[in-house]
């Protein structure tokens, strides 16, 4: 370890390596993870022979997404285990190669249960990988303010996997007719393969450059140097909740909770859910209105029928009608929407710069937290009670600003977390503070906020965006000030941390 006065030693390649597997590695974390969006509609439509605004679908939507944040958090916590267990570079490899294999065999599915299995797996890898990522890179920089450093500015490349994986789908709608059918199976109705398949095989990018480069960086030294000399602990998740490390445990993993929850259960239902209830928008929601009304009742129709029944032909045919009188409108809304997710990414981007760069100057861990909570406690309450009912620009900023606020507080816990505990606990005590705190319970605030406090704000009447926007503004205030109280209880790590 070098002392404050100095200087950190120059990298070299293989130092340039790490940073570079390290930054695609978060790069397509968040590229394999929102896919979801951007796929799982068409995807869930086309496999079960229904037109994309059937109720089936949005069913099926949430389902999919419970379903891979609870495998994510099950299977991210035994991955958690297996860093320490059989090593950082190893475990790490493993998962960019799993979340890489797994939506390229999504892109051949052929029945429902197909493709939600290698979505979960997709996003098992994901959660396994960051994880594995922090805790390699927390051991192989020997010098602090370089491990600091680079776990701050690496982790900021987890903002453009959201900007990326929109480009390349963009790319994909336009070239379609270009593209080789590759043995893909053809969209219903069509002879051709649909889009969303093209854009789950771009899943698999991640896997040729790591596979090129992973030969060429060591495992974690320490690890491998206390392993080798039979000193290297056994993992145990009871040894998270001994009388020295429980407060830690608990602590963190109520704090990535609370981190996911706000993400979940308010900026993330704000693009879909939100943003049609936008002023700009008003006079598409009424046009909206009556066709989305009639689609509800044709596809009522369409379900009750038996599948062989000839008159759900005719049915589809009026569905498929009401669906292009809706498509001119639904796309001016849509690109609100995109507006606004682009905001969030900017945002968040901002987040985790800013995160570094306070790395950097040095500030306590527990005050460096602050920076990011006490603002959130003001923010957020004022973009969603307030600044949505006006919209324009001023609420843009804000609703980028709560994405900066949150957004860095992810990037916060990755630089943490493999401070406070053991060498044989770093990937076991992380994985169960992201992905039991964060990746399960966490993101399960979108359900409360979508199916709980917007219906409950509803009452008997219709559920409208200005009820989710409120619901998201309470779920997110009362966060806030949960996160806030916690965050009083954090340990400070030791001041130098040992290897």
């Amino acid at each position: 370890m070098s002392s404050p006065q100095t200087p950190a030693p120059k990298l070299g390649v293989t130092e340039w390596l790490i940073i570079t597997i390290a930054s695609i590695g978060f790069l397509f974390d968040t590229y394999e993870l929102l896919m979801t969006p951007l796929v799982a509609a068409p995807a869930i439509a086309e496999l079960l022979g229904v037109p994309q605004n059937n109720p089936l679908v949005t069913d099926w939507v949430g389902r999919l997404l419970w379903i891979a944040a609870l495998c994510g958090g099950v299977f991210g916590l035994l991955g958690g285990w297996l860093v320490d267990k059989f090593g950082r570079k190893t475990i790490m490899a493993a998962s960019i190669f799993l979340y890489s294999a797994a939506p390229f065999c999504a892109a051949y599915s052929t029945t429902l249960p197909m493709f939600v299995t290698f979505r979960s797996l997709t996003f098992i890898g994901v959660c396994v990988e960051f994880v594995a990522a922090i805790t390699w890179l927390a051991e192989v920089f020997e010098d602090k303010k370089q491990r600091e450093k680079w776990l701050g500015i690496t982790q900021a490349f987890a903002s453009l996997g959201g900007v990326f994986v929109t480009m390349v789908s963009i790319w994909i709608s336009q070239h379609m007719a270009d593209l080789p059918h590759v043995g893909l199976p053809q969209g219903l109705g069509a002879n051709a393969p649909s889009s969303w398949r093209y854009l789950l095989m771009t899943g698999l990018l991640p896997a040729i450059p790591i596979a090129l480069l992973l030969p060429f960086v060591p495992e974690s030294k320490v690890w491998r140097e206390r392993r080798a000399a039979g000193t290297l602990k056994r993992p145990s998740f009871a040894a998270l909740f001994a009388p020295e490390l429980r407060r830690v445990t608990l602590v963190t993993a109520a704090l990535s909770a609370c981190a996911y929850g706000i993400a979940f259960g308010a900026l993330q239902v704000t693009v879909a859910r939100v943003t049609p209830g936008m002023p700009e928008l008003k006079d598409q929601a009424k046009a909206l209105a009556p066709l989305r009304k009639e689609a509800e009742e044709l596809n009522k129709q369409f379900n009750a029928l038996p599948v062989e029944d000839p008159a759900r032909k005719e049915v589809l045919g009026k569905i498929k009608e009401n669906f292009g009188k809706q498509k001119p409108i639904n796309d001016e809304v849509k690109k609100m929407a995109d507006k606004v997710q682009f905001r969030q990414e900017m945002g968040g981007l901002a987040g985790r710069i800013l995160l570094a760069v306070l790395l950097i100057a040095g500030l306590s861990r527990v005050a460096l937290l602050k920076v990011f909570q006490i603002p959130a406690l003001i923010i957020l309450p004022l973009t969603y009670f307030s600044l949505f009912a006006q919209g324009g620009e001023t609420f843009l900023l804000a609703y980028a600003v709560c994405g900066l606020l949150t957004v860095a507080q992810f990037s916060y816990f990755g630089e943490y977390l493999p401070k406070v505990f053991p060498l044989h606990l770093r990937g076991t005590g992380g994985s169960f503070a992201t992905n039991v705190g964060g990746r399960m319970i966490g993101t399960s605030m979108a359900f409360v906020t979508t199916s709980l406090v917007a219906p409950w704000l509803a009452g008997t009447g219709p559920l409208t965006p200005m009820h989710v926007a409120k619901a998201a503004g309470i779920v997110a205030t009362t966060i806030a000030v949960v996160s806030f109280a916690i965050g009083f209880l954090l340990p400070e790590p030791p001041a130098e941390e040992k290897h």
